[in-house]
């Protein structure tokens, strides 16, 4: 019996060798490919921004002042991403709504606002993936409505669209292979902007930066 069985491995071990050292991974279990993050985006974005506002006259008696801003956001975005290995790059593009908005006395009785009413960016976006992780650091150009106002008696309101850049860093996960979830920072610099006051109040320049901190929900295509 002991001769018949160390016979019948031998058997057995003799035909398995050659298909073993023809492909030695015939038995083994293949990785499951992870999340591809390849493809368009549309989403949306909510959350939260505060920041400066520097105004300065810029004719006749010189006067400045500095609001302090804050107040909530809501946009929608689209984008397109790339994946090769773990490198993820694409571009994003957001349009926000904005309450944001903020105002300081120039002197007793004069009161002078900055309202950020719309706010968005065209962007390039680099990340790293870890499966359904992603984290990522954007910037690129930004643009967005910004009133000046003041109140001494009468008022004064004017909005101008300024531009500038941002720069910012996130992290997205994916729920599922269509839903991903997120969470953002942003800085945005939009730069000086010139307005021309009619005649009872000064001409002035306004610059703007803002931080935001937001949550969003994206689809993918």
């Amino acid at each position: 019996m002991r001769r018949l069985l160390l016979a019948s491995a031998g058997f057995l071990i003799a035909l398995a060798g050659p298909a073993f050292a023809a492909d030695p991974m015939t038995d083994l279990p293949m990785t499951a490919p992870g999340f591809d993050w390849t493809g368009y985006y549309a989403g949306l974005q909510a959350g939260y921004g505060w920041g400066s506002s520097d105004i300065g006259g810029t004719e006749g008696e010189p006067f400045s002042a500095a609001p302090d801003l804050d107040g909530g956001f809501i946009g929608g975005h689209v984008a397109g991403l790339w994946q090769f290995d773990q490198a993820v790059i694409g571009a994003v593009a957001e349009l926000n709504y904005s309450a944001i908005d903020g105002s300081a006395e120039a002197e007793p009785g004069n009161s002078v606002g900055t309202d950020i009413k719309w706010f968005g960016s065209v962007n390039a976006k680099a990340g790293y993936a870890m499966d359904r992780l992603l984290v990522y650091g954007i910037g690129g150009i930004a643009f967005a409505g910004i009133e000046t106002s003041q109140n001494a008696g009468t008022t004064f309101a004017k909005t101008e669209t300024t531009a500038g850049w941002t720069i910012g860093a996130g992290v997205d996960f994916a729920l599922t292979d269509k839903f991903i979830v997120g969470a953002q920072y942003r800085y945005y610099d939009f730069g000086k902007e010139h307005y021309d006051a009619p005649d009872d109040f000064l001409d002035r320049d306004q610059d703007v930066k803002l931080h935001t901190v937001g949550v969003n929900l994206n689809y993918k295509f």
